[in-house]
């Protein structure tokens, strides 16, 4: 307990699924989170769930005025961030011969073009306190080949090398930000099981789980408490793969 005690943290799709994970864990670890989340009234429910002083803000990540508004808003609440978990996050099943280009530019101005309004409008922030983590949702679709999630693993790609890029600017200009991906394989959240076309499966927090299980949100949720502590103080720029085994398997 306690190992972001204090700690003001951004969570964006923090209404269900991964971030509302990342919002409990990070709340029970003593942070302050602001859930954003594009349906206020989710955000909302899971503000209200965690407490400590947590708030919700409607927030599309897609649009530089709403990154405005939200930092803004924590300037003004809370003083300063510690902490922005990148996590907003659409699906669209379709390769490439039947991906439009609208929907391949809806599926990257998320999870692409709201990360990078996410670290731009993170960083002022942080820098006027003591710095700070920013946690950048990716996926093994930046490093394997889905041919059916054509668009989300081309944006997932743009945020592993974004991360990188930021990490490396903020050595270089002597900020104490860090900035780290993660890259979870199938997690048991709506988002997968409306993507794969299936009911929920039930999914143990705790325990070895076979190969080809889905993992829990909790297990994401660890690797964000961490990369948000001190404890991570050595890890920036790093890819942190949360896939059971899946991409080190010859098959």
């Amino acid at each position: 307990m306690g190992r972001v005690d204090g700690k003001i943290a951004i969570v964006t799709g923090g209404g269900s699924g991964l971030g509302a994970a990342d919002c409990r864990m990070l709340a029970k670890e003593g942070a302050t989170v602001v859930v954003t989340d594009i349906d206020r009234a989710s955000a909302q429910a899971i503000a209200d769930e965690i407490g400590n002083d947590a708030i919700a803000l409607e927030h599309d990540v897609a649009s530089e005025d709403a990154w405005k508004k939200v930092m803004q808003e924590v300037e003004k609440t809370f003083g300063l961030l510690d902490i922005l978990v990148n996590n907003a996050g659409v699906v669209l099943s379709a390769d490439i011969e039947d991906t439009t280009l609208e929907q391949y530019r809806w599926v990257n101005s998320v999870m692409s073009d709201g990360v990078f309004l996410g670290c731009k409008h993170a960083i002022p922030l942080m820098n006027r306190n003591d710095g700070g983590s920013i946690i950048n949702m990716s996926s093994t679709g930046a490093l394997l080949g889905y041919p059916i999630f054509l668009a989300y693993s081309a944006a997932k790609g743009a945020v592993r090398s974004l991360t990188k890029s930021v990490a490396v600017m903020c050595q270089e200009k002597g900020y104490a930000i860090r900035c780290n991906s993660i890259h979870p394989g199938a997690i048991e959240t709506p988002m997968v099981q409306k993507a794969e076309g299936r009911e929920a499966e039930d999914v143990p927090a705790e325990g070895i789980l076979p190969p080809g299980k889905p993992g829990h949100p909790d297990d994401i949720a660890a690797m964000v408490v961490f990369l948000a502590s001190g404890e991570s103080r050595f890890i920036n720029g790093a890819e942190m793969v949360v896939d059971n085994g899946l991409t080190v398997r010859p098959f």
